[in-house]
């Protein structure tokens, strides 16, 4: 029986994978320590979904442990060896402003915890498939100089820009920006895992995803903004939209849709890939338009404030394209556009706080 071993588990991307590759048939071993709670708080945490999968799943195990921690992935990866096919992960601190906070933290989870990982793939399975959840921050925010256009909900694209039509590619430089903290832990990252798959021949790829999200999201202020808002939405918790008069875009791709991507990678898996990975022209939306959204889903006016101030780094307008992957795996097609994404995410919620 093939093995995957997935981090950050009981996260949304983690949790999704775990379910999605157990219904495939494979034995799934999870590798979560809840530090989403550490990072951002009990409301957070992920133990509920830890919780869900270990109930819910028959062929699931789950570890609680640290990827920083060296001897535990050795023998962890040394116990199952090559019956280990998949590798996901994801397991990271996603947050810009939590990063300036703890920097040695953030670089040593993110960067370190990805080499630990990368090298135990190597020694006891080296032919299985590593797929790295990587960010579309690692471009940091050469996106912000791009020619945008205001309009009355949104900022866009100058229609003569060769992004304009599709998004960003791959072509662009991750040189010479501003990053964040958070993004040059996962830049780090990103490049370890490519240079495994081009100097050792393993079978990796990096998905730079631009805003993931979904039902399963502990959504929180510093990251999540889809789940967060949402959860605003519902409990009447006011909200702050931080600069660029509110009218910054994402696009957003549901966690189904990027593990299915995940999926038809390892059916046939190539090494050193990179792949922008999210929304597209699919399902994106501005800061407005999100919220006009929640409040026609929820039916009641959301306590949401302005400030000028942006985050460091953050982007006035992303959307990602992601012809590369199709192109590699044509197949692969989206289920869940933005207006279906915020209804999940909201009956989830409603859920939560009944």
């Amino acid at each position: 029986m093939t093995v995957a071993i997935v981090t950050g588990s009981a996260g949304l991307i983690g949790a999704e994978a775990v379910r999605f590759l157990a219904t495939q048939g494979l034995d799934v071993v999870g590798i979560d320590n809840d530090m989403r709670r550490y990072f951002f708080g009990d409301s957070a945490s992920t133990h509920w979904s830890r919780n869900e999968l270990c109930n819910g799943l028959r062929n699931y195990k789950h570890i609680e442990a640290d990827i920083r921690d060296a001897d535990a992935m050795d023998r962890l990866f040394a116990s199952y060896g090559t019956s280990v096919g998949l590798v996901v992960h994801t397991a990271a601190q996603p947050s810009h402003d939590w990063a300036a906070r703890e920097p040695i933290t953030d670089f040593t989870v993110n960067a370190n915890g990805t080499l630990v990982l990368l090298e135990a793939v190597r020694k006891h399975c080296p032919e299985a498939a590593f797929i790295y959840c990587s960010t579309n921050k690692v471009y940091g925010d050469t996106p912000n100089r791009l020619p945008l256009v205001e309009g009355e909900l949104r900022w866009e694209l100058d229609p003569s820009h060769t992004y304009a039509e599709h998004g960003i590619d791959e072509s662009m430089s991750i040189d010479a920006s501003m990053h964040s903290l958070f993004g040059v832990s996962k830049a780090s990252a990103d490049l370890m895992v490519q240079e495994y798959g081009r100097y050792f021949g393993m079978k990796t790829a990096c998905f730079r995803g631009g805003c993931l999200t979904g039902p399963g999201h502990s959504g929180a202020e510093l990251h999540g903004f889809l789940s967060y808002l949402v959860k605003c939405a519902v409990t009447g918790t006011p909200y702050t939209v931080f600069g660029y008069k509110a009218k910054q875009v994402r696009d957003n791709i549901h966690s189904y849709d990027l593990v299915n991507a995940f999926w038809h990678f390892f059916q046939h898996p190539r090494s050193g890939e990179i792949y922008n990975i999210g929304g597209s022209r699919f399902s994106n939306c501005s800061m407005l338009e999100a919220i006009a959204l929640c409040e026609e889903i929820t039916g009641k006016p959301m306590k949401w404030s302005y400030s000028d101030q942006s985050r460091a780094g953050d982007h006035i307008w992303w959307i990602s394209d992601v012809r590369r992957f199709q192109s590699h795996y044509p197949d692969w097609h989206y289920r869940y556009d933005i207006r279906a994404i915020l209804e999940q995410i909201h009956d989830s919620a409603r859920g939560r706080t009944l």
